[in-house]
């Protein structure tokens, strides 16, 4: 279970530019070594083990979707893009380990013991053409085998293959649970409509006021379509905290005239 106490905590951080250092060597600890109790990603990480704080990929987007024509998920939910390791100047690596291309994400995941999760992610992790699989493979390859936590060097001693994907997925899952952004707007009285429209600022407001933190916002043809949430991790993936901050940038969305349209399914 992720502890997501730190956010409030977190929010008189302010979200200043660090310099990043050059990236780490991923050098397993050796037996009885232990992690700083509170280091953060993107802040204060020099010198700091990469099995102990996300680097480069500090700075984290977990990004949501909202499909609505064609439809995806619960008419009444958003549902998981991804989860992103940006670096802390807002740069990312991709696709950073082709050895760990597993296979099947669902054999990963099934024998690792998440099958509860592999059925969460077939009803709110989906693709649009209904290749779920496929979607999962793709995030995985490319955004979660850049995480230096999970790193093969990071992982506990005789864990079973996939672990690394496995608490990747956990993490997105448990993060995305926190993020009910339906149950966000809604709060706001912002729902799905045909033809009522809204600004930016009305939107990203009701957000913050739900979530504490400014999301950023995405639109396809001047319609909600997706949004992205912003944290540090204190600690590893695998044990690990957020720690929420502000979108640094903007999305793509105009100021106004911004529909919010109902699932078609």
């Amino acid at each position: 279970m992720i502890d997501f106490t730190h956010f409030l905590a977190c929010a008189l951080l302010a979200k200043a530019s660090f310099a990043f250092p050059a990236p780490f060597a991923n050098v397993a600890r050796q037996a009885g070594d232990t992690c700083p109790a509170s280091v953060v990603s993107c802040q204060n990480v020099s010198g700091v083990n990469s099995c102990c704080v996300e680097t480069p990929g500090g700075e984290l987007l977990q990004t949501q979707f909202w499909d609505f024509d064609p439809s995806t998920g619960p008419a009444d939910s958003w549902t998981v893009h991804g989860l992103w390791p940006d670096n802390c100047d807002g740069t990312f690596e991709q696709d950073c380990d082709p050895s760990r291309n597993y296979p099947s994400i669902t054999n990963v995941l099934s024998d690792n013991g998440k099958e509860d999760l592999l059925q969460w992610m077939d009803e709110f992790w989906v693709d649009i053409n209904g290749k779920n699989e496929q979607f999962w493979s793709h995030e995985w390859n490319k955004h979660g085998t850049c995480m230096s936590t999970i790193a093969p060097s990071c992982m506990p001693e005789g864990s079973k293959t996939g672990l690394d994907a496995a608490s990747y997925f956990q993490l997105a899952a448990d993060t995305f649970k926190s993020l009910p952004t339906y149950e966000f707007l809604a709060s706001a009285g912002i729902e799905p409509d045909e033809t009522k429209t809204h600004t930016l600022a009305d939107l990203t407001s009701a957000i913050k006021e739900a979530h504490g933190f400014l999301p950023a916002l995405d639109c396809k043809k001047g319609a909600l379509n997706s949004i992205s949430y912003y944290f540090n991790l204190k600690g590893t993936v695998m044990n690990g905290s957020l720690v929420a901050f502000d979108a640094p940038k903007a999305g793509s969305c105009p100021k106004n005239g911004i529909k919010y349209l109902p699932k078609t399914n």
